[in-house]
């Protein structure tokens, strides 16, 4: 008389386990092929990578996702624009699926989320006025106003730079000052209420490009060798969709089209690990 609770227990049980596998071997990358969409987020205030034009998201980033989805037939692109520093939080959240905007690669986003392998360099250089003649060295930061964006690795360089470099000559910068984005920045810069706006190169060469007249780039860049990538969750759940975008960014390296679309949107072509996500020095 009391097999019968046993036997249900049983299959209860069976149920149970089958269900608990299952979901552990979710997996996003099928999940967006069955759904027919991918959602990435982008900060497309971010030229030359990410920005508007007519009310759409165009740059580098987004014609090599373009490229990339390419190898996802029947899935389509829904792109968020999103500010920048709530973007990370958001993917956490699983608000999206992964995150297709300029990233520095750094130890402490290294340890939390899962990066794609580099997409450009990073390396950050200074941008000046034209006019300033006061500025002409990483070391010409002493005493300056610089601006950066809120929550960018950008401003750790800077307190880097400053600590290891500046502080031993007893020097330090005057102030941080930081910006929704960078374009506030360059509006800072250009109206004279920051004196140095620290950037990767790539990104600074567009904005000469855009204002030979008001800005000029400082050269050599200071602090270690850095590299933008995107982001998605650290989890096995995504692992495969950031196998499937380390795929694509190393098919546009070899093909040659990754060069192409650095020409078309910086000018000038740069090298960038292929296949390989390279420790980030801090």
């Amino acid at each position: 008389m009391t097999t019968a609770p046993l036997v249900t227990l049983r299959k209860l049980l069976c149920i149970a386990g089958v269900l608990l596998a299952t979901q552990a071997q979710a997996d996003l990358l099928d999940e967006i092929k069955a759904r027919g969409e991918i959602v990435v987020a982008t900060e497309a205030r971010y030229a030359p990578f990410e920005m508007l034009e007519d009310g759409k998201i165009v740059g580098y980033g987004k014609d090599m996702l373009d490229e990339i989805l390419k190898d996802l037939p029947g899935v389509q692109l829904k792109q968020l624009d999103l500010p920048f520093q709530s973007i990370l939080a958001g993917l956490s959240a699983k608000r999206y699926d992964i995150v297709v905007t300029s990233l520095m690669i750094t130890r402490q986003r290294l340890d939390a989320y899962a990066f794609t392998n580099p997409i450009s360099d990073a390396s950050v250089a200074i941008l000046k006025r034209k006019s300033d003649d006061s500025i002409n060295s990483p070391e010409d930061m002493a005493g300056k106003v610089i601006g950066v964006q809120a929550g960018s690795a950008q401003y750790t360089a800077v307190r880097k730079f400053e600590s290891e470099v500046l502080a031993g000559k007893g020097q330090a910068v005057k102030e941080i000052k930081e910006f929704t984005d960078y374009n506030e920045a360059y509006a800072a810069l250009a109206s004279r209420r920051v004196d140095i706006v620290p950037q990767a190169l790539p990104n600074l060469s567009s904005v000469v490009k855009s204002r030979p007249e008001m800005f000029a780039i400082v050269q050599p860049p200071f602090g270690d060798k850095s590299y933008y990538a995107w982001a998605a969750r650290k989890d096995a759940e995504s692992a495969s969709l950031v196998a499937f975008f380390n795929a694509g960014i190393l098919k546009l390296q070899q093909s040659g089209k990754l060069a192409e679309l650095q020409m078309k949107w910086f000018g000038f072509t740069m090298e960038v690990p292929q296949g390989v996500l390279p420790e980030p020095a801090n």
